[in-house]
């Protein structure tokens, strides 16, 4: 079945970085756009970035846009979302999901505090 395991959450100042991974296994991995969401307390899950399956092209939301960039290594069946100059507002757990199917993981908490 779909499994996605995301790590590398943590705390972290702000101006900080981190580098979020998640591991997905159960479907062909190189065929799906993949994305990063994340739900901040109390707050709707929200879509962070996108990429594609073959191409690489990227989209991002623009609260991230020019310090988030996702990336994918299709032989490792493994998507990351490096993260730099985080903000308190990036707090959120982080999700990773594959287009059009419906698994979610458990998320990975990234909190933003000094």
């Amino acid at each position: 079945q779909v499994q996605l395991v995301e790590s590398g959450g943590g705390l972290v100042q702000p101006g900080g970085s981190l580098r979020l991974s998640c591991a997905a296994s159960g479907f062909t991995f190189g065929n799906y756009y993949m994305s990063w969401y994340r739900q901040p307390p109390g707050k709707e899950r929200e879509l962070v970035a996108g990429i594609t399956g073959s191409s690489g092209s990227t989209n991002y939301a623009d609260s991230v846009k020019g310090r988030f960039t996702i990336s994918r290594d299709n032989s490792k069946r493994t998507v990351y979302l490096q993260m730099n100059s985080l903000k308190p507002e990036d707090t959120a757990v982080y999700y990773c999901k594959a287009g059009g199917l419906a698994s979610w993981g458990r998320g990975t908490q990234v909190t933003v505090s000094s």
